[in-house]
């Protein structure tokens, strides 16, 4: 069977690459049409030049981008809040925000308590 090719609202990723951004912008929901129709900000003008420029090892904060054409098949480094976390950008991801394919939250796991955490602890003798 062959593998079925990946259409983005009824195009095909050539279709959509040939396209201008405000073409591109007629096809994406409308919080993200809204966020592009905005303008772009400083960071996210150097993070596409950065990435029009097919630099290596680009790191950034801007979780909060938008996935255009002219992005597809770069890997950029997210910042988790703790560490950057690579993410390779496909034609899947096209219209999503960078920040969804990172994930910034991890499990806790605790261990028991501390000394002075409870009213019995305190009889304990610190060493």
């Amino acid at each position: 069977m062959a593998k079925k090719e990946f259409v983005f609202r009824g195009k095909t990723q050539d279709e959509v690459m040939a396209m201008s951004l405000q073409d591109f912008m007629e096809l994406i929901p409308s919080r993200q049409r809204r966020s592009l129709k905005r303008g772009q900000s400083d960071e996210h003008k150097t993070l596409l030049k950065k990435i029009k420029a097919k630099k290596r090892n680009i790191e950034t904060h801007c979780k909060d981008m938008v996935v255009i054409p002219e992005m597809i098949g770069a890997t950029i480094k997210i910042h988790t809040g703790k560490e950057f976390a690579p993410v390779e950008l496909t034609f899947e991801m096209l219209g999503h925000y960078i920040g969804e394919f990172v994930s910034t939250r991890s499990r806790v796991a605790h261990s028991a308590p501390g000394v002075g955490a409870t009213k019995s602890s305190a009889a304990l003798s610190v060493k």
